[in-house]
This record gives C-alpha cells, sequence and structure tokens, in this order.
C-alpha cells in the first residue's frame, strides 16, 4: 500500500507572527535579525526579490534592500503560534511529526478508504489559515521527501498532491538544489561532473556516488529515485534536559566546580542543536556536603549559544553558592524548550559566532563530542 504523507510549512513564519500583531507590517520589505553584525533569521518575500535570504549577515542584506524594515524579532511570540498551529493539527491529524517551529509532517495512511486524503487536507489547512491567520504551504505524496519538494514547489500560500504515478515527472526536472541533503558544497561537486536535475542524479550509478559523497550518496540516490521509507515519528514535547556531577569526594575547588559547569553547558548547547530546540531558562542546582539542595534559575531569550547559556549558569552559581561549605553535587539543567530548526538564537548572535558553531558541531559530529571545546571547561566534564 502506497503511504500517504503530508507536509505542511507556515510561509514566512516569523514575518508572518510579526505581521499579525502588526498590520503596517503588510505588503513591506521585512527583515526579522540582530543588529549590524546580526545575521538574517528570516524575511518576507518582498525582501527576498532584492536577493536577501536568511542567514545573510544583516550588513549585506541593508545593502541590497535598503528599505527594508528590521525587526529585532520575538521567540515568545513565535513559540505561542507554533504551539496553537500544533494543537490545531493534533485534534485532527491520525499521526504528526513536528520537525520544526514551523514545520510538519502527517501520516494519513489508509485514510482513503474511508473519505479523500488529499480533500481532508485541504480542510485542515483551511481550518489553520481561519483559526490562527497564518498562511500554510503544503503537499501530499508518497513519502516525506516527495511531499517535502513539493511544499517547497508550492509555496507561497500553495498546495499540490503528488500521486505515486506522477513522482518522477514531477522530481526529474528539479534542480538537485530542492533536495534535503544537497548543501551549496555537494550541489558544486555534483555540477562539476554534469549533475544538476534530480533525473540525472537518480540515472547515476549508486557506487558513483558512495565514491563522490559516501554513504549519503545511497539516501541520495534513493530520494532521487522517490524512495524514503522514513517514518512519520509521533510528535512528543520535551519540557528540559540537564546533566549532573557528583564529585568522588567532596570539594570547595570553585574552579573546578566552575570549569565543570561550563562543560556541561557546551555538552547541553551542542544536543540542543543537534535536535533543533533552543531553551528560555537555565537552572543550576548544588547540594552541600550535608545534602542541603539549593536551586536558582533566570530566564533568558530563547537561545542554543554555549557562549550565553554558560555565562548564565555561571551566574546563577556565584549566586546560589553562598555557603562556605564543601560542595557533593553540581547539575545544570535547560527547561521551557521549544522545538525549532534555528540553530542558532539569530536575533543577537553575529555571522562570525554562528560560522564557529558550525564548525565546531561539524567537528563533533564527525569525530565525536569531545573532539572540540572550550579549554575552560574542556579537562573537567569529560
Amino acid at each position: 500500500m502506497n503511504r500517504s504523507i503530508v507536509h505542511m510549512d507556515l510561509d514566512t513564519f516569523f514575518v508572518s507572527c510579526e505581521r499579525l500583531v502588526n498590520s503596517q507590517l503588510n505588503g513591506i520589505p521585512l527583515i526579522i535579525g540582530g543588529g549590524d553584525r546580526g545575521v538574517v533569521s528570516s524575511c518576507s518575500y518582498e525582501a527576498r526579490t532584492f536577493g536577501v535570504r536568511s542567514a545573510m549577515p544583516m550588513k549585506m542584506a541593508l545593502r541590497l534592500c535598503p528599505q527594508a524594515k528590521v525587526v529585532k524579532g520575538d521567540m515568545e511570540l513565535y513559540s505561542k503560534m507554533s504551539h496553537t498551529v500544533t494543537e490545531v493539527i493534533e485534534e485532527s491529524a491520525p499521526v504528526m511529526e513536528k520537525a520544526s517551529i514551523d514545520e510538519f509532517y502527517l501520516d494519513l495512511s489508509g485514510m482513503d478508504k474511508f473519505f479523500g486524503a488529499y480533500k481532508w487536507t485541504n480542510e485542515l489547512g483551511a481550518r489553520i489559515e481561519k483559526e490562527t491567520g497564518l498562511p500554510i504551504s503544503y503537499a501530499l505524496s508518497i513519502n516525506k521527501t516527495v511531499s517535502k519538494i513539493g511544499t517547497g514547489e508550492s509555496k507561497p500560500h500553495g498546495h499540490r498532491e503528488i500521486p505515486s504515478v506522477g513522482v518522477h515527472s514531477f522530481l526529474n526536472p528539479l534542480s538537485i538544489k530542492k533536495m534535503p541533503m544537497v548543501g551549496n558544497a555537494t550541489f558544486q561537486l555534483f555540477s562539476r561532473v554534469g549533475i544538476r536535475t534530480i533525473g540525472t542524479l537518480s540515472e547515476m550509478p549508486v557506487e558513483v556516488l558512495q565514491q563522490m559523497i559516501g554513504k549519503n550518496g545511497v539516501d541520495l540516490w534513493k530520494k532521487a529515485n522517490g524512495i524514503d521509507e522514513t517514518p512519520v515519528i509521533p510528535y512528543s514535547e520535551r519540557k528540559s534536559i540537564s546533566k549532573e556531577r557528583t564529585f568522588s569526594s567532596d570539594t570547595m575547588d570553585v574552579y573546578e566546580v566552575r570549569s565543570i559547569i561550563s562543560g556541561m553547558a557546551e555538552q547541553l548547547a551542542h544536543q540542543l542543536r543537534q535536535e533543533k530546540w533552543l531553551t528560555a531558562t537555565v537552572v543550576i542546582k548544588i547540594r552541600y556536603s550535608n545534602f542541603d539542595t539549593e536551586t536558582k534559575q533566570s530566564r533568558v531569550s530563547y537561545t542554543s549559544s554555549d557562549h550565553t547559556l554558560a555565562r548564565v549558569a555561571l551566574e546563577l552559581f556565584d549566586k546560589v553558592y553562598v555557603r562556605r561549605m564543601r560542595l557533593r553535587l553540581v547539575g545544570l539543567r535547560f527547561t521551557d524548550l521549544v522545538h525549532g530548526s534555528y540553530q542558532m538564537n539569530l536575533f543577537e548572535d553575529n555571522a562570525e559566532l554562528i560560522s564557529l558553531y558550525q564548525a565546531m558541531d561539524n567537528i563533533k559530529n564527525r569525530f565525536g563530542k569531545d573532539a572540540v571545546g572550550r579549554a575552560v571547561g574542556f579537562n573537567f566534564s569529560r
């Protein structure tokens, strides 16, 4: 039986949220992002016509589109609106996966026995727009890959159905840039040997692709041929992530404890980015040698940045550790998580920091989490 998988994506989500609360932003070039040294978090289609793109340095974006209105961004608002959309979908869909703050997969397999899956999807899309005021694009097809590409081809504010018999005719003419997993480096590599369309990629021998990009070559070949058995994973909201360290012998060495906290913050922040979370609350826990336990917490702007989270954690430790008594345990927890594909707090971090974190994450993913780290927390936390 062919599966029926829907991919839904809220159009320019941050921009749409801002326009809901301020109608004066409608129809104008709008950029969501940080200051002069920051980067573009999101931008309207009006700004995109000037060449502005997400993750572009703000200075470059404003040179391309000097008339654009810049808004810092409000993750509290975006999280709230995302939660509202999630609730609307959960009320109706039999199986839903929340892939990011503005992106969803639905498994409607078997529903055509009772009523049309595409008709049902259109009704759900209309309900989302009516109840939230947010524009949404979506596509229905046989698997995640085809439906996601279909959504991309339907934007803005469009929808389509790609039946199994039409998958190859839909995919083949498209640029390989449209495929998930194909970044700029892979595109340039394939382009040099004449692979520029999905159709050409689908006809390549699998062995050649493996030699070019390793094990990902097999996955790309399958997806280019419309093959993707990845399941829709039922959504469950994670509440927090944490780490604790119990000392082998109680300690008053503040330098050691601070180093451990820094290491914990780095490890947890890396986990946030890998699992596509942002956190808004940092909690420090300490336990004295007499087993008295103290905690202190602080709200932060939604982020997954090591330097921000480590700084707040250390400030909390300095405030909570007020007795001249040995410690037997220290712990760090991040709560109030929101699920999103935005790896950094793009409203505050500059382009250089984002590039640094991406490079460090790539090294950790390839060689292990201990392959690189900040010196301040490297020795004690591993």
